[in-house]
């Protein structure tokens, strides 16, 4: 009997999920598939918390679809591997997903389409995680944006032409393949549970109204949305719908979240690269023991430190203090930004690779930025403005204000002027 796949990636949900809809709308049943990619996981910790949200939500779809006599085939290596049993298992006319913009992705699924294509069979592309992909927004000149505002102005202008419809995937699941199993441990993965806690997979009204009035606080409530975006626990179409209708300043970050990915699907080089290409050359400063102060929160900028221990402990970091804390590394202690991009990629529950590297790279300089190039959050200044009555930083710093709190480990004025020398010097 001839089967459908749909292979589960950056979508982990079964409701309003697109490429789901097309196949379960086929010709064939469909069996449901999620891969843990050894490619990406084998250099995770065990005890990964992503590792075990995205079992959850696994576990949740896998519930789900029992209702329906079926069940979710979990398997564990690379894509290509798991193809080639899979392609020897069953009769596969078709497999569906929905596209991934990273560029390992991308070369993922050329590999995929071509091993597929090899036995007859065809992977079939859909939109899902963002509103408007690929070539969907671009200049007059037909080229990808490279400034935010100009970006953001002409993708409202196509939401208000055509707002995106829901897709019902949810009410086809009868047409699952029979494939009654039981789900396999996370620890037969190989992987252990964290005790980590995750935030709810919709956002509180509340907040969302609020927004633009109490986002820059960082003792307050956010949203925290972005781990169930990077995974698909939560429809984007969904969350850019509420945030329409309720607050245009968190519309907007949701629209940054699709200008990075656009960007680094166009350039994919800006991955590892400046993004500025005259910028590559910076004279960046090397030092395992400052790196190591930024890394643990010791710097002895309060602001700073309560960041990072925020990061440590909890996966996840208020977003006016992640650009605080990547001003203070690239700019205060002037070390690379990569460094920085790949702690946050090994801590943050809702890394995702666009808006990890478009982000530093806006902080640090070296990106698509129509701004000076010279950009320096003053810790001391931000903290007196975001967080005057000290807050957040008692929670993340208790020490502070004791004799156990460091000493900051570079004067503000020199490290400011030791940046604005560095930058100068590539004129």
């Amino acid at each position: 009997m001839k089967i459908n796949i749909f292979w589960l990636r950056r979508d982990l949900r079964v409701k309003d999920n697109h490429g789901l809809l097309k196949a379960l709308k086929g010709n064939n049943p469909v069996l449901l598939l999620f891969i843990f990619d050894t490619n990406i996981v084998a250099n995770l910790d065990k005890n990964d918390p992503r590792i075990t949200f995205i079992y959850d939500a696994l576990s949740n779809i896998h519930n789900e679809v029992l209702k329906h006599k079926s069940s979710l085939l979990v398997e564990h290596g690379t894509p290509e591997n798991v193809f080639s049993k899979l392609l020897d298992q069953y009769q596969i006319e078709k497999v569906y997903a929905n596209s991934d913009y990273e560029p390992y992705a991308v070369n993922r699924d050329k590999q995929i389409s071509l091993l597929l294509k090899e036995k007859g069979a065809t992977l079939n592309l859909h939109k899902d995680q963002v509103i408007f992909e690929k070539e969907e927004v671009l200049t007059q000149s037909g080229s990808p944006y490279k400034v935010f505002t100009a970006y953001k102005n002409q993708w409202k202008k196509q939401f208000s032409d055509k707002s995106p419809q829901a897709y019902p995937s949810e009410a086809f699941l009868h047409n699952l393949k029979r494939h009654e199993q039981n789900l396999p441990s996370l620890s037969h993965f190989g992987f252990v549970r964290s005790s980590m806690t995750f935030p709810p997979s919709q956002p509180d009204n509340k907040i969302i109204r609020h927004y633009d009035e109490t986002r820059d606080n960082p003792s307050l409530p956010t949203t925290q949305i972005g781990v169930h975006l990077r995974f698909g626990t939560a429809s984007t179409r969904a969350m850019v719908k509420k945030a329409a209708k309720l607050n245009d300043t968190w519309l907007n970050e949701l629209i940054w979240r699709e200008f990075y990915m656009q960007l680094l699907y166009h350039f994919p080089k800006s991955e590892h690269e400046a993004f500025n290409p005259n910028l590559n050359n910076l004279p960046w400063r090397y030092s395992d023991a400052e790196f190591e102060r930024w890394c643990e929160g010791t710097t002895g900028y309060p602001l700073v430190d309560a960041g990072m221990r925020q990061l440590n402990e909890t996966g996840f970091m208020h977003n006016r203090v992640r650009m605080v804390v990547a001003s203070f590394l690239t700019k205060h202690l002037l070390l690379n930004w990569t460094l920085g991009e790949r702690y946050f990629a090994n801590k943050l529950l809702d890394f995702d690779l666009a808006a990890n590297v478009g982000n530093w790279q806006w902080v640090a300089g070296t990106g698509a930025d129509a701004q000076p190039f010279i950009r320096i959050f003053n810790p001391t200044l931000q903290q007196k403005r975001f967080d005057p009555k000290f807050d957040y930083i008692k929670k993340w710093v208790p020490e502070y204000e004791t004799g156990k709190y460091p000493t900051p480990i570079i004067d503000h004025k020199q490290a400011t002027e030791r940046a604005k020398n560095a930058f100068e010097s590539l004129k």
